[in-house]
């Protein structure tokens, strides 16, 4: 019996202790990543503008491949929406917010059905008349106290392999 009361103790302190860390932990965020990809900037805005093509490349779906998907909306223009379910990857809802043709479409997301909007973009840069620099990236807020997350995982990664999964797609 001395034993459960030490380990419910225990616990308790280190629970107390990383909510008293979270305190100080940031709660933005930003991560993101750029690649470049050998084709015409026309062709790639094309293709990263559509939310429907995002599942082909993006690092999360291709974890979850019983990802529920739901599209509301005219792909590519304002208001566009994309939600999804998922017991791996969790919940969450993507909204277009604007789009500067050719060159940039921003969006709002949102994490398991809270209302708090994490700005992103994707924007798509002509190096050459064969050559595109993408750029994807979000800004955001973790609430307290899941903003002890930001100490363990780095989103980053994740932006990486998908654009790296996007080059393989559209460099074939």
């Amino acid at each position: 019996m001395k034993f459960v009361k030490y380990l419910l103790l225990t616990l308790g302190g280190l629970i107390v202790i990383l909510l008293i860390v979270a305190l100080f932990v940031p709660k933005e965020f930003e991560a993101g990543s750029q690649i470049t990809i050998d084709r015409p900037a026309p062709e790639v805005f094309d293709y990263v503008s559509s939310l429907r093509n995002q599942g082909n490349y993006d690092a999360w779906s291709r974890q979850d491949p019983n990802i529920e998907k739901k599209y509301t909306g005219t792909d590519r223009t304002v208001g566009f929406t994309y939600e999804w379910k998922s017991k791996k990857v969790g919940d969450g809802k993507q909204v277009i917010t604007k789009i500067d043709p050719g060159k940039r479409i921003d969006m709002n997301l949102f994490f398991s059905g809270t209302d708090i909007a994490n700005p992103s973009f994707i924007e798509v840069t002509p190096l050459s008349s064969t050559q595109s620099q993408v750029t994807w990236q979000i800004n955001g807020v973790m609430p307290y106290p899941f903003n002890l997350m930001t100490l363990c995982y780095d989103m980053n990664k994740d932006f990486d392999q998908g654009l790296k999964n996007l080059k393989a797609i559209l460099d074939k």
